[in-house]
């Protein structure tokens, strides 16, 4: 896994603030993550190399993180997202509380980029993975938690059962047009 990958500035123009890339386990986090931050000459953080001991330990044995086990593990990410804005950060956000810190600990506007797959895909996903501490045992603990970003107005969702870098292309459109929608002064 990659801690933190510098990559070169990009001649993509977009300067769209810090964002997360966020899913349940095997949605593709890391992979569009960095592909990512790359097109937009961010740096790129593993969400999951932030992790304490402790809780890789837990994963790793198939126990499910609890909500004390997540919070210092967000309020940290929160403060990577805070330190820089050309930030791309993965992670689970599983729930509409953890967006909310990460939210309110960046200090500003972020934007999210929810993968969304279906059961079958994702498990297919994480079968085939190698080195990876997250059983697949726990893929059914991540759905039951997930609370998806309905009304959330920075997230824009994308299905995962395309390849990466349409992922990625539709990522980049979606959130520039949230940038110029977000930039609008409002109507009254």
């Amino acid at each position: 896994m990659s801690t933190v990958a510098s990559q070169p500035a990009s001649s993509s123009g977009l300067h769209l603030g810090p964002i997360v890339v966020m899913g349940v386990s095997g949605c593709g986090k890391t992979s569009v993550g960095k592909m990512l931050a790359s097109q937009l000459g961010y740096r790129f953080v593993e969400g999951d190399s932030r992790h304490p001991a402790v809780n890789v330990e837990k994963m790793t044995a198939g126990v499910a993180l609890s909500d004390d086990d997540r919070w210092p593990w967000l309020e940290l990410l929160g403060e990577e997202l805070a330190s820089a804005a050309d930030t791309v950060i993965s992670c689970s956000a599983l729930k509409r509380s953890y967006r909310d810190l990460l939210r309110r600990r960046a200090g500003g506007p972020i934007k999210f980029v929810f993968l969304q797959g279906d059961r079958s895909t994702l498990a297919a996903r994480m079968s085939n993975r190698k080195a990876h501490y997250m059983p697949l045992s726990l893929l059914d603990s991540q759905l039951a938690t997930l609370e998806l970003p309905v009304g959330e107005r920075d997230v824009v969702t994308i299905e995962v059962d395309q390849p990466v870098e349409r992922i990625v292309s539709v990522a980049m459109a979606s959130l520039a047009s949230l940038s110029n929608r977000q930039s609008e002064p409002s109507k009254k």
